[in-house]
């Protein structure tokens, strides 16, 4: 596919290409700005332009559109899901809050509108520690990620936490002992993880943050040498702006499917109208009301 043609039609069009830093590269350079999944969210709240071309999976497009409810907002492939997300549903909030009715329940942004409008507030991995610490409530009940959740816990160590076992697919299943190998390995690279990562991994790691923290920890930083445990498509983009620096994928398995399924050419079906309806992200006014109210408190608290 002709990324000129995409240029071409993107400006006839009037339309806005976000593409998440976990995206292939030849994504994430074509698109009008990279970034975390919020922050895109925010840019398409901001942008002029009317059409919103979302490359990511679809829980980040629901969040443009909760936060652009008026644009027309497009998930290129309709089948770029995220397993973490699908974890937590309402019935699973009004569970845990009618278990714990002194808590305040907060949303990681990974999850679906229908599980945001059960919540009190949303977090991303960059902001909870800041908005949890903020909250008035001193019991949190923290969904879906329990790695994330035990992150900021530590940094909160006078409030009660009850998590679930929800956790990112990606970044759970990676050991401590493969951090170990890879820190052998490469004895004089500082190594930079994820807060999805199980708690004896994020242990050994130099950094710990966002995804977009851990490209601004590397970009930087005057280190020369890094170790990367987040998804690859991060070392693959810091590799391309940063040749002068040396970037190891923590473990070849740290790739998501679901956002290697959006193609070029799946954005060039968009811009043509060869696309199927599920793409186009439709959200009823009720829940966007509803699930915007967290959404809009973690702006405020953030």
């Amino acid at each position: 596919m002709d990324k000129h043609e995409i240029l071409k039609l993107k400006k006839e069009k009037n339309a806005l290409i976000l593409g998440h830093y976990y995206q292939t590269l030849d994504i994430q350079l074509i698109a009008d700005f990279a970034g975390d999944s919020f922050d895109l969210s925010k840019r398409a709240k901001n942008a002029e332009e009317n059409l919103i071309i979302f490359c990511g999976v679809k829980f980040m497009a629901e969040s443009a559109k909760l936060l652009s409810p008026h644009k027309q907002v497009m998930l290129p492939n309709a089948d770029a899901g995220c397993p973490m997300a699908d974890m937590i549903t309402p019935d699973i909030v009004r569970t845990m809050r009618a278990a714990n009715p002194n808590a305040a329940v907060v949303c990681y942004v990974n999850s679906s509108a229908e599980t945001k409008a059960e919540c009190d507030i949303c977090v991303t991995s960059s902001n909870a520690v800041n908005i949890v610490k903020k909250l008035d409530a001193r019991e949190i009940i923290f969904v879906p990620d329990k790695n994330l959740g035990a992150w900021v816990a530590q940094f909160v160590p006078e409030k009660k936490f009850i998590f679930m076992d929800g956790y990112c697919p990606i970044h759970h299943f990676i050991t401590a002992d493969e951090a170990r190998a890879k820190l052998s390995e490469y004895p004089k690279a500082k190594f930079a993880v994820h807060p999805e990562c199980d708690p004896s991994v994020t242990a050994l790691a130099d950094f710990v943050g966002s995804t977009s923290q851990i490209i601004n920890y590397c970009e930087t930083s005057d280190f020369g040498e890094y170790i990367i445990g987040t998804e690859y498509g991060v070392a693959e983009r810091l590799r391309h702006y940063h040749p002068d620096k040396k970037f190891h994928i923590l473990t070849p398995s740290l790739v998501c499917p679901n956002m290697k399924k959006t193609s070029m050419q799946d954005i060039y079906n968009c811009l043509t109208g060869n696309y199927r309806p599920e793409n186009i992200i439709e959200l009823p006014a009720e829940l966007i009301n509803k699930a915007n109210k967290p959404l809009e408190r973690m702006l405020e608290l953030g």
